[in-house]
């Protein structure tokens, strides 16, 4: 299917791998000259971009060095992947609600939804004249509130209402907002040696291995196997075009069959 996204610009945060750096990979691949941000610029995502910015976007100062760069080095934004999120593992306790500190709660937060709230706000009047798309990628925690650690799974919650808000007001004034949320993705999320899924493992006393082996059968996953950072960023294209013009305010769930109910 041709998208006829050749031409367009777009800024992708969080693109220094996983679905990030799949995203900025796909969206160039179709002709969109891209903008990524991450925190460690690497060589793959400096492949990826015209432009690599290396910022925080847990702050504010670091998405106004986002927007400013992405704006001079490509003219305009019609395009604004919303990605970045999860949380630095050696940082996030995986304990109970009175063991989760205020630190925590504003870690996630800020990474996992105010980012996006400082992202859009910035980009939105360019994306505005040009009758451009967002696309924020939330999570299917926001759903499964019983997962992963406190504070994570109420920012997703709280990002995915907002994209929904979002789409009311900018629906009307041609600017689609749409949410895409995936389950278990095979990003180094999850399979790094140093990342939430290690930790996780050991909290449960089993190997990082075995989790991972395991995950399809204990997150009942119908699929039985986790989904891959180029399936998520195939889905991000197909919405950022305009074969989907009419996808407005829409949240798309990639998770194999982990949830049961919509």
């Amino acid at each position: 299917m041709e998208l006829e996204l050749t031409g367009k610009t777009a800024v992708v945060t969080g693109a220094g791998r996983g679905i990030g750096l799949a995203i900025a990979e796909a969206l160039t691949a179709e002709g969109v000259q891209v903008v990524g941000a991450s925190r460690n610029v690497t060589p793959e995502l400096e492949k990826a971009s015209v432009a690599a910015v290396s910022a925080d976007l847990s702050t504010p100062e670091g998405v106004t060095s986002l927007i400013d760069t992405a704006l001079r080095e490509l003219g305009g934004i019609d395009i604004l992947v919303n990605n970045v999120g999860g949380g630095d593992a050696d940082r996030l306790g995986l304990g109970g609600f009175l063991d989760t500190s205020d630190e925590q709660w504003k870690t996630l937060f800020d990474l996992n939804f105010f980012s996006q709230v400082w992202t859009t706000r910035a980009a939105l009047p360019s994306l505005l004249e040009r009758r451009g798309s967002i696309v924020n990628i939330s999570s299917i925690n926001a759903q499964l509130p019983g997962a992963g650690p406190f504070g994570y799974s109420e920012a997703k919650a709280a990002l995915t209402a907002l994209s929904k808000h979002l789409s009311e007001e900018l629906g009307p004034q041609g600017v689609r907002v749409n949410t895409v949320s995936p389950g278990v993705v095979g990003s180094s999320l999850w399979r790094s040696p140093t990342g939430f899924g290690a930790k996780l493992a050991a909290a449960q006393g089993v190997s990082h291995e075995d989790l991972l082996a395991s995950i399809g059968e204990s997150f009942g996953i119908a699929s039985k196997r986790i989904s891959e950072p180029e399936e998520v960023a195939a889905l991000v294209t197909f919405l950022v075009s305009d074969r989907a013009a009419n996808i407005v305010g829409a949240d798309f769930v990639i998770d194999g069959g982990t949830l049961k109910q919509s």
